[in-house]
């Protein structure tokens, strides 16, 4: 047999293997939602995975993105997941605390230092656990994405230390820890869905909000915001999730699929978080807002502030789960 017979022969076969793998997957059209716009990471690193998982395929899944909350706010889209209406949802796991409340660890004020200590957190056993918990509730938990480090905008005066919060009616995420949070500050926070905030904020239903500062442009916020207080109070990860109905239709093979493109797309996510992070401040500062730092100082007396909030919730959180929590960060320290 000549070199080019066996490497025409090699070809033949694996053309056949490759066959046979895609005849084990089947026809799908899966629905995607995420919270925010279309020119976000969270939704870019969305349509990288219907990509991804198009690709992984050969195109017999196809994933079917709808960004800027037209599915519905994060709490309906997870609802519509456990359901089975809906099969994947991007959005943070703020709003997982309702029915698991070991994510709140997450959010506690300036638990994390950097995103390479959240990166390992995540990505390690206490992610793992943390994904394990959400199963008995409906949901497969996919990858973690971010939002990141969450500061303040408000139209009324600039932020330098917590008094500055005073009175000023801050928008929240729709969770008890950043609803107490802000009041320990002084401010009368408002939880909101974040297609709400432009509308109350444009109206002065609210002074302000807190959010990431990839969230404050990609919904133009800075139209309706004179000042960015970079507070850098809290962490905020992002997860991507399957309702398990749906996941329990697939076979094994389509499963390894989906989960490959969730851990591409979130690399991808975080890649480009990241580098747009970088030249954001600049960018809003170009567009109107007056952009002032909080000195580590005033950060530190942030942190005091709002112990008794991480005390109380430690308490609702769990102990035992909290110290496990501490403990895997100060090995990485």
């Amino acid at each position: 047999m000549t070199k080019l017979t066996k490497l025409c022969a090699l070809l033949a076969t694996t053309a056949l293997m490759t066959g046979a793998a895609w005849a084990e997957i089947g026809e799908h059209v899966l629905r995607l939602g995420t919270p925010l716009p279309d020119g976000h990471p969270l939704s870019q690193a969305a349509v990288k995975f219907a990509d991804l998982v198009a690709e992984k395929s050969g195109g017999k899944i196809e994933v079917k993105v709808y960004p800027g909350a037209t599915l519905g706010n994060e709490l309906q889209m997870q609802s519509a997941l456990q359901g089975g209406t809906q099969d994947f949802s991007i959005g943070t796991t703020t709003t997982l605390a309702g029915m698991v409340p070991e994510f709140s660890a997450i959010d506690m004020p300036y638990q994390f230092r950097s995103t390479a200590e959240a990166d390992a957190i995540l990505d390690g056993e206490i992610g793992t656990q943390l994904f394990a918990k959400l199963e008995p509730k409906g949901l497969i938990g996919l990858a973690y994405m971010e939002q990141g480090f969450r500061h303040t905008t408000n139209s009324t005066r600039p932020i330098t230390r917590w008094e500055d919060f005073e009175g000023l009616k801050i928008r929240v995420q729709p969770s008890a820890l950043y609803i107490d949070m802000f009041n320990q500050l002084g401010a009368n926070a408002v939880p909101m869905t974040i297609n709400e905030v432009y509308t109350a904020m444009e109206t002065r239903a609210i002074d302000g909000h807190e959010n990431s500062l990839t969230a404050i442009d990609a919904n133009k916020f800075q139209e309706v915001q004179k000042y960015l207080s970079l507070t850098g109070h809290s962490y905020n990860a992002v997860v991507l999730l399957m309702g398990k109905p749906s996941f329990d239709k697939l076979n094994e093979e389509e499963m390894q699929i989906i989960r490959e493109a969730a851990a591409e797309a979130r690399d991808f996510q975080r890649d480009l978080t990241r580098a747009q992070t970088e030249g954001l401040l600049a960018k809003l500062a170009e567009d109107g807002m007056e952009v002032n730092e909080v000195t580590p100082e005033e950060q530190q007396r942030l942190a005091e502030r709002l112990q008794p909030v991480v005390d109380a919730n430690r308490d609702s959180i769990g102990a035992e789960w909290m110290a496990a929590f501490t403990s895997a960060l100060e090995k990485l320290r």
